[in-house]
């Protein structure tokens, strides 16, 4: 019934004159051009035009798709300091939505588009859209990043299983080792992986009040939940031969590269910290299969502190949010149309690729490893956004940025004292989010 529902609202959407307008000659956009942003390339930005190939189908739009790749929001401030912004940014960040809502680029979600959203999408998913209580942006993609990934035959030879707490993935990392192989992968030479590390700790460590008070910075970074966050990173990052290559050999590895550490064909360690994604690079390898040889396992709690409670219960999210920066009408088309599940099971029966969307039927999902990955983002009590995303991108979101940086000189000394890193952190916060 709910799919009956979504797809008579989509015909709503999409043709103001009803159904019929769409399946006419005379459909409602033709000759209309729309351009759309994004840091997508390659197999990513070929599944994604498949997406706006059926947008311009169905209402006889032509879809232009602009890849910007890492350097998105460079592209973007470009265009709109030039007057010529794309009508929409599929962006990766939620601190950088926030910056374009502040300077007046970005325009709200209204219409059509907003009932879409509001019809398709859970209130938590809602909220990760809005700034200042206003829907903003429309998560098109998700990504869960409270993931570990491990190698089944690794296990098996050491005799462990998956652990639940952080103690126990501590003394699992000890028998691997004891059985000739490295715990862990970490791909430092990227210093984002670095900061899922830092918040999927302090999510299980602190709780959700005090993660969502540390993102807007009204906790500072010197704070005790901070400081022992750090402790717990450096205390395992400085074990012998936990990580692959030692702390030094991690800061030269990428993260392509600590797949290929862990499911390629010389693997050196049994497991890589990292989000949904790692699914596709290890589909690239062909060596091991996605939930046989390849499994996952939620990041382990820490005995249930911070009212965290089991494994999965807490999980680190992030996304492509679909963000308008005119307020055209087939601009508002098609961000109905990213907002509607159809949309989405184009992009997601390819693999590699998870939507929050509700309305989107599981099934779809071309394995069940994909599927409970997506399902976690939907029923975990506790679901954040991305603590690095949501701040300012001079501090945690780009090449450069201080939160990145300040993590990888901590992994290359993992037993600086911890309160001297959550010192550096909170200088380069307060110059981040101006505050006094």
């Amino acid at each position: 019934m709910r799919r009956a529902a979504a797809a008579a609202l989509w015909c709503v959407l999409l043709a103001p004159a009803g159904c019929t307008a769409v399946a006419s000659p005379d459909r409602p956009y033709a000759g209309q051009t729309v351009e759309v942003a994004g840091s997508w390339t390659g197999e990513e930005q070929a599944k994604f035009q498949r997406v706006l190939r059926a947008f311009g189908q169905r209402t006889g739009a032509r879809v232009r798709y602009t890849p910007g790749g890492s350097d998105l929001d460079v592209m973007l401030s470009a265009q709109v300091a030039a007057g010529s912004p794309p009508d929409v940014a599929m962006i990766p960040q939620a601190g950088v939505i926030a910056r374009y809502v502040a300077s007046g680029a970005a325009k709200p979600v209204t219409g059509t588009a907003e009932r879409a959203v509001r019809a398709h999408f859970s209130p938590q998913w809602q909220q990760f859209g809005s700034v200042g209580g206003r829907l903003y942006g429309v998560y098109f993609k998700a990504a869960n990043k409270s993931v570990i990934w491990y190698r089944a035959d690794a296990f098996a030879a050491a005799g462990v299983r998956p652990p639940v707490t952080l103690d126990e993935l501590s003394a699992t990392s000890q028998t691997l080792v004891d059985s000739g192989v490295a715990a862990m992968t970490v791909p430092g030479a990227d210093g984002w992986p670095l900061t899922d590390w830092f918040e999927n700790i302090y999510l299980q460590l602190a709780g959700a009040q005090r993660y969502d008070r540390l993102a807007a910075h009204e906790l500072r970074w010197t704070d005790p939940t901070v400081v022992e966050t750090l402790r717990v990173m450096g205390r395992y990052w400085s074990s012998p031969r936990f990580l692959l290559g030692g702390a030094a050999g991690a800061l030269q590895t990428t993260f392509t590269r600590s797949v290929a550490d862990v499911f390629g064909r010389r693997p050196g360690s049994a497991m890589l910290c990292e989000g949904d994604f790692v699914a596709t690079e290890i589909a690239k390898l062909g060596l091991y299969r996605v939930g046989d040889g390849a499994r996952y396992f939620a990041w382990p709690s820490l005995n249930g502190a911070g009212g965290a409670g089991g494994p999965g219960s807490a999980v680190v999210a992030g996304g492509d949010a679909a963000v308008a920066f005119t307020d055209r009408p087939v601009t508002t088309a098609l961000m109905a149309y990213f907002a509607s599940p159809e949309a989405a099971a184009i992009m997601v029966r390819d693999g590699g690729f998870l939507s929050v969307n509700l309305d989107l039927d599981p099934v779809v999902y071309p394995d069940a490893t994909t599927r409970a990955l997506a399902g976690t983002l939907l029923t975990a009590p506790t679901v954040r956004f991305d603590l690095s995303d949501l701040a300012p991108s001079s501090f945690g979101g780009g090449n450069g940025a201080s939160m990145w940086r300040l993590l990888q000189e901590f992994l290359a000394a993992p037993d600086t004292d911890p309160a001297v890193v959550a010192a550096r952190l909170e200088a380069a916060a307060a110059v981040a989010y101006g505050s006094p």
